[in-house]
């Protein structure tokens, strides 16, 4: 993507999420989705010189509004067939929602997008729809319903025999596939490429809700905040599960906690108030903290926490990784800029070096604030 259409994206996203800001930010109900923009279109800001601006890889198209709510479940119950996963849902979902699932894994976080995406009916209780609304669903098990023997484009064009070839590839330019790029057989990307693929046959027909598992697990540094940007300019409601606490502070504005075969509204402050007060009272207590919690219930919060550790061991490693690639990656960049010979050849080659000169600083950056903050997790356990 050339400096002027990168720019001329980045100046239509930030436009798109401030219409919203415009309309909305006065509206008690909707202030705290202004609020989630305006923090993306902080993001949005040109943070350096013009060889390091990045493309945009990420824009969903928008729906039509629909009355809320879209989604409406009372005392739901889903499962497989035989006892329910989940029971007891009693959730709503508008068009301006950006919630984040929360809870370990196997509780059943991917049984419940599979219900609001309409791929499991209830078992008991109610789900109620408009017949018009659409939902768009990603996960990791969708790539390997990918044909890797057609081209991205051929993927799109099975889904829609009979729309035009033009529409088709200016959908799949929305996600960075060029008119050469969308005719490589999907065998031949990378694994952030099938996921972008991904995203346009999600979004392909508009969908008022995306429902999002685990979206971020094949996308580079890059990538994760085009997508960010995208979400927070897209029309419909998001609703995220993912174990990435980047994207979900810059996108959710509620969360969800999936727990004890339940769903429930989850207020994170409130949680961090009541241990306080479990705190203090045991304190009181002779430092025995009175719980509510049975044996059972205890064992089940260990294995959560050794769960959440081996997590974060795991998080914080896989950093430490990025950040020693990265910075023999941009160490070779400065070797080859240190070249006499580099200023003597042809301009385009010296410019691509410090375009990648800036991209890997850039990332870079990203990396080691998230491995200082993967490590202070850890000093805090």
């Amino acid at each position: 993507m050339t400096q002027a259409r990168a720019d001329a994206a980045m100046a239509a996203q930030r436009e798109k999420m401030m219409d919203f800001v415009r309309r909305f930010r006065a509206k008690a109900t909707k202030a705290r989705q202004a609020q989630s923009r305006l923090k993306a279109i902080e993001k949005l800001a040109p943070a350096a010189p013009v060889i390091e601006a990045r493309s945009i890889v990420f824009d969903f198209p928008d729906p039509e509004q629909l009355p809320p709510p879209l989604i409406t479940l009372d005392d739901a119950a889903v499962g497989y067939g035989g006892a329910p996963v989940l029971s007891g849902l009693d959730l709503r979902i508008d068009m301006d929602d950006r919630i984040a699932v929360l809870g370990p894994n196997g509780n059943g976080k991917s049984t419940l997008a599979r219900l609001l995406s309409r791929r499991l009916e209830t078992a008991a209780g109610g789900m109620r729809a408009p017949s018009r609304m659409r939902v768009g669903y990603f996960a990791q098990h969708q790539f390997e319903e990918l044909d890797l023997s057609r081209t991205a484009f051929q993927n799109l064009l099975a889904t829609e025999p009979e729309t035009p070839e033009t529409r088709l590839r200016a959908h799949l330019g929305r996600f960075g596939f060029t008119q050469s790029h969308a005719d490589v057989a999907v065998a031949d990307l990378s694994g952030g490429e099938k996921a972008r693929l991904l995203f346009a046959l999600t979004s392909r027909a508009a969908p008022h809700i995306m429902v999002l598992d685990e979206p971020t697990n094949h996308l580079d540094i890059e990538a994760r905040e085009s997508l960010v940007q995208a979400l927070n300019a897209f029309e419909g409601a998001v609703i995220l599960i993912s174990h990435d606490p980047h994207l979900i502070g810059l996108v959710a504005d509620r969360l969800w906690l999936v727990a004890d075969g339940t769903c429930r509204p989850f207020d994170y402050r409130r949680y961090v108030l009541e241990e306080k007060r479990e705190v203090r009272r045991g304190a009181r207590n002779g430092g025995h903290a009175t719980t509510r919690a049975s044996a059972r219930d205890r064992r089940r919060a260990a294995a959560q926490d050794r769960e959440a550790s081996a997590a974060l061991r795991r998080k914080a490693r896989e950093a430490e990784a990025l950040v020693e690639k990265l910075g023999c990656e941009l160490a070779e960049i400065e070797a080859r800029l240190a070249e006499p010979s580099i200023y003597d050849g042809p301009g385009d080659v010296l410019a691509e070096q410090l375009y990648q000169q800036g991209a890997v600083k850039k990332d870079l950056i990203i990396a080691e604030e998230r491995w200082i903050a993967a490590q202070e997790a850890l000093e805090e356990e």
